[in-house]
């Protein structure tokens, strides 16, 4: 291949990039444009004011909380306590503890003063075995279910064989929930008189932040860049995407940190599926296609203003761990349920998420690694022009950098959770800057987790915790 030859593939290939990157950046605008409405009106709104009645108003759905652990004994104590403390009617708390090695059951059991009951469970999925189970002296409504490790599908589907209420909340051992958080992601299943059959909350990262007895005290950023950049990362996640996705009825993702169900609709569709790492992207999918071969009316929501609390990765190890499991999870998703992209009988679903997912989601990493190499490779061997460089480079930070920065301008206008004005400034900075560093290295993991994606181990992978929910800070 002559040197004019090469030319004109490399700027071929160039401009696919960059048309490739545009379409991408107009589609989250587009998501954008949707959600915005939405946001406006959530900012005018009294929250609590919504929900005064409920929690007092016995027609107010009953709960099952929902509490997968595995090795989680740094803060598991602290996510029960903030459940406890949920401002809500009737409830009941299962921690299913699977088969982990650590002391998770002994902190509970000495902390709550548990004592054994009688396992009884219904049948709903077959999953590895229970071995015991344990109440609550001083909460009643508070159980922990031990059992032979079988990963968090398992874990999960264990909960509902044994949970008691029609519906059930889904959260991490890692996670608190803030009071109110469970009334506002039920109300809208209440309001629709059963038409919402699922609905995600939002969920925050908790490093850095001061808490006390299971519950955030005060929002603080942490000290680290890579948890800071995880901070912009789920305000851009959440925001913009889940918000513009739900609007329209074609929402993929509810967060396995945090998402309420019917339970009839996830028992009717088999439960979480064990052989794949994305089972709460993998239950959703599986919802939907469930609702749409029934031509049932039932939508799944994403709810805004709930908050979980949850503790991201602090080290790099451990994010690149989590990085490679969600893509992974996502992979994994695609492939199960790959004869509904394009296909009309799903609708948005099909005709849209699953090729955005697809396209965007999935292969993104691939196209921005792309991306990197051709402009590395063009400064060095100047092999194509400088144009195609400089419109490469402003339309990956536009994608990356500057999307970030108006997730955390989104952020501040709605919720101001970070109080200060050099806390916003901070998240500003970094956003600013995710394009030159933080996207690099997500996407170079993203590309791993794509590689490893069909390999059948689905095991949960352990984050190093570093126990957020277990300090007791002092005012």
């Amino acid at each position: 291949m002559n040197d004019d030859m090469l030319k004109m593939v490399l700027e071929g290939l160039g401009w696919a990039i960059i048309i490739y990157m545009l379409t991408a950046n107009l589609i989250y605008l587009g998501l954008f444009t949707i959600a915005g409405p939405k946001i406006n009106r959530e900012k005018k709104l009294n929250r609590l004011e919504q929900i005064e009645g409920m929690s007092i108003n016995k027609d107010t759905y009953p709960v099952s909380v929902l509490v997968p652990a595995f090795n989680e004994e740094t803060g598991i104590a602290s996510t029960v306590q903030s459940l406890l403390a949920l401002n809500y009617p009737q409830f009941e708390v299962v921690v299913i503890n699977d088969g982990s090695t650590d002391s998770t059951s002994a902190k509970l059991i000495d902390r709550f003063e548990m004592e054994p009951i009688d396992l009884a469970a219904r049948s709903y999925f077959k999953t590895e075995l229970m071995v015991r189970a344990f109440q609550s002296k001083l909460h009643p409504h508070l159980f922990l279910i031990e059992k032979n490790n079988g990963g968090k599908a398992d874990a999960l589907n264990a909960g509902i064989n044994f949970s008691h209420y029609p519906y059930f909340a889904a959260i991490d051992g890692d996670s608190i929930l803030e009071k109110d958080a469970l009334l506002k992601t039920i109300k809208p299943i209440i309001d629709s008189d059963g038409l919402v059959t699922a609905t995600g909350g939002t969920v925050r990262i908790a490093n850095g932040c001061r808490i006390v007895n299971g519950s955030v005290q005060q929002v603080r950023l942490p000290k680290s860049p890579l948890e800071i950049m995880q901070i912009i990362e789920y305000f851009r996640s959440f925001l913009i995407g889940r918000l513009g996705f739900s609007r329209a009825n074609i929402l993929l993702i509810v967060s396995g940190a945090f998402g309420v169900f019917e339970k009839s609709r996830v028992v009717k569709v088999g439960g979480y599926n064990r052989e794949t790492v994305g089972e709460d992207m993998e239950l959703i999918v599986r919802i939907h296609r469930s609702i749409k071969d029934e031509k049932s009316k039932q939508r799944i929501e994403y709810i805004q203003d709930p908050v979980c609390w949850t503790e991201a990765p602090s080290t790099v190890a451990s994010l690149r761990a989590q990085r490679i499991r969600w893509q992974r999870g996502l992979a994994e998703t695609i492939w199960i349920h790959r004869k509904m992209i394009l296909n009309p009988k799903y609708r948005g679903i099909g005709m849209f998420s699953m090729p955005y997912f697809l396209l965007i989601e999935l292969l993104s990493a691939v196209f921005e690694v792309l991306g990197y190499a051709f402009i590395v490779a063009s400064l060095l061997f100047s092999l194509v022009d400088a144009d195609i460089v400089l419109i490469m480079l402003l339309v990956m930070i536009l994608y990356g950098s500057l999307l970030s920065a108006l997730a955390v301008l989104l952020e501040e206008w709605t919720y101001h959770k970070y109080p200060d004005v050099k806390s916003i400034l901070i998240l500003y900075f970094f956003a600013l800057t995710e394009s030159f560093w933080y996207r690099i290295v997500m996407n170079a993991w993203r590309v791993e987790g794509l590689v490893l994606a069909f390999k059948k181990n689905a095991a949960w992978g352990n984050m190093e915790r570093q126990g957020v929910f277990s300090k007791e800070d002092s005012p």
